[in-house]
């Protein structure tokens, strides 16, 4: 039976007072002193938008990464739709606008001998360290072997170096001595090209002029993995499998942390010794415990959110990272992604002459791990076992048949059928369910990779009762309500941690139902709802048709600017949206 459990899976605290007032008998010694408790001056806060940057493109990936810096006062935000980054002077946040766009393709093209533009392909991460600015280039096409570009703040350009396929993430260590960059390393569209997932790592202790090969060391991920990793059995190795989405650094500038989102797992990076430790599964959540509910269904016309005997794969996108009395803690927020790889075709004939195995529509596939549940039985089936857990009617599309589960998990027989083509055969049997993200975020002592904290269904639950069915669930393009439930829900996307007035804050953005949760994290173990914020207006009826007024939709990425480099005086988040294309700026109050 292919069942692995979490270790953990909620967080529970149990309290029991004794009164022994009047009772004979030695009182006993003093114990152990307690850990302090919660400062009754701590600061609590409220979100409120300021304004924001309207690209006027829907769903182009106009605004999608976003960093801040505190001297110019100027926000760097990817525009993956014209291939660019907007320089936006946000010196009044109520109110930003668009100074310049840095045409990074053309620069970086200018720097390297015999690379053209039309050899690059769209900018994905940006990072600020000082006046200095990194951003990450993918190649055209992607599998080629992408770069990391260099500017002052001021969008002077100073210099590129070569990466690895897919720059998707670039950051600065705290210290500014290092820049890290994770390379994806997708395959294209028809799966024969498959690059290696890697870490690029450059030097910059020097300054960012003058940069050249001699500053990178790539650090390969075909190391030992620790826990349940899932490796596709289609990849040709496991270096090609792993595909790091996201990389955040300890304050210390000692530690690195890698999502390899569709692998579930975490790579460690000892920038000590630029290598890597470890590579840690990080288990599943079960769906059958109270607390950790979801709504599987899209068709049952109700909010319902309730228990079921299904795993899900946290499969994090973006994370962060903070320390508490010396130990690191990594929060993720558990979006979930499958892997679905297909080309264009003109008909069914055409697909099939390329290699896919299904044609839709246009779409040729030739890779899909994901499945609703209903149709497991057309070609595989169920055990006993299983069986004897779920109610008759599970696969009706109002219970568990439209919820879209890994078809990889949860296995049992040889099913070497999915190697091919990601779907099911008759060799395949599943003793257990897989469904895609935790919809969830969770906090991860990083130190020996057990969560300590999971929201379970918070996320959920909050929006059912701001929104009921009108909004829960929605999509990201349209305002029609109960649409993910049977996807991934609310699929948080991005978290960003910031400290206010020594009060430790989670930040994280909901990719399609929209919007920011904000808890306080200061005990990693025992975080506390603050507050939910979504500037969305779901009574307008056509979303596209007036995006212009429905507010912000898809948040891809969080910036928190402290009060210090604030230019309000006040702590800002500042939140990239990718539907709406607008980038929008909350300012933060102090209430207590």
């Amino acid at each position: 039976m292919n069942i692995i459990k979490s270790s953990f899976i909620g967080t529970a605290v149990l309290a029991i007072g004794m009164g022994l007032a009047g009772c004979d008998g030695d009182d006993g010694s003093t114990g152990v002193q307690g850990p302090a408790g919660k400062d009754a001056t701590a600061s609590r806060i409220s979100l409120s938008l300021l304004g924001r940057f309207e690209t006027n493109q829907f769903d182009e990936s106009a605004a999608e990464i976003v960093d801040f810096d505190p001297t110019t006062k100027r926000v760097f935000v990817v525009n993956a739709q014209s291939g660019a980054v907007d320089v936006l002077d946000a010196t009044l946040p109520g109110n930003p606008t668009l100074v310049t766009s840095l045409n990074v393709a053309a620069d970086v093209a200018g720097a390297v001998s015999g690379l053209s533009a039309s050899d690059l392909g769209a900018a994905n991460s940006v990072s600020v360290n000082g006046n200095r600015l990194a951003v990450a280039i993918e190649a055209n096409p992607k599998q080629n072997n992408g770069y990391i570009a260099f500017y002052r703040t001021d969008g002077t350009f100073v210099s590129a170096v070569e990466a690895g396929a897919l720059p998707d993430m670039v950051v600065f260590t705290p210290d500014g001595n290092k820049v890290l960059a994770a390379n994806e390393g997708e395959p294209n569209g028809d799966y024969s090209n498959d690059p290696e997932g890697s870490i690029t790592l450059i030097d910059v202790s020097g300054g960012i002029a003058g940069l050249s090969a001699a500053n990178v060391t790539r650090l390969s991920l075909d190391g030992a993995l620790t826990g349940p990793v899932r490796v596709s059995a289609k990849a040709a190795s496991q270096a090609a499998d792993l595909e790091p989405e996201y990389i955040v650094v300890a304050e210390d500038s000692r530690t690195a942390y890698a999502v390899l989102q569709e692998n579930n797992a975490v790579a460690e990076i000892n920038l000590s010794n630029n290598t890597v430790t470890r590579i840690v599964g990080l288990g599943f959540k079960d769906y059958s415990i109270p607390g950790n509910e979801l709504d599987a269904s899209n068709r049952d016309g109700l909010v319902n959110i309730r228990n079921w005997p299904v795993f899900g794969v946290y499969m994090p996108d973006g994370a962060d990272v903070y320390t508490v009395n010396g130990v690191n803690y990594l929060v993720t927020a558990n979006e979930g992604d499958g892997r679905e790889y297909l080309t264009d075709a003109v008909d069914a004939v055409d697909c099939t002459a390329q290699g896919g195995f299904d044609f839709d529509d246009g779409d040729c596939f030739h890779y899909l791990d994901e499945i609703r549940i209903k149709d497991i039985t057309d070609n595989s089936g169920f055990t006993a076992d299983f069986l004897a857990r779920v109610p008759a009617d599970f696969q009706d599309d109002a219970q568990l048949g439209r919820l879209k589960v890994i078809t990889d998990l949860g296995t049992t027989g040889t099913c070497a059928s999915v190697a091919l083509t990601g779907q099911p055969g008759a060799d395949c049997a599943y003793d257990a369910l897989y469904a895609f993200g935790g919809r969830s975020f969770t906090i991860w002592n990083a130190d020996t990779m057990e969560p300590v904290f999971d929201s379970g269904n918070a996320f959920e639950v909050i929006t059912a009762n701001r929104y009921g069915l009108n909004g829960f669930n929605a999509s990201n393009d349209d305002n029609e309500g109960d649409d993910r439930s049977d996807d991934k829900g609310p699929e948080p996307e991005a978290v960003e941690i910031g400290k206010i007035n020594g009060t430790t804050y989670a930040f994280i953005g909901l990719e399609r139902v929209g919007g920011v949760m904000v808890y306080d994290i200061s005990n990693p173990q025992a975080p506390s709802f603050v507050q939910y914020i979504n500037t969305r207006d779901f009574t307008i009826a056509d979303v596209e048709a007036d995006f212009d007024q429905v507010g912000d939709l898809g948040p891809e990425s969080i910036k928190f600017v402290g009060a210090n480099n604030s230019p309000t005086g006040e702590p800002l988040l500042i939140v990239a949206n990718e539907v709406s294309g607008t980038t929008a700026f909350f300012e933060i109050s102090v209430i207590q």
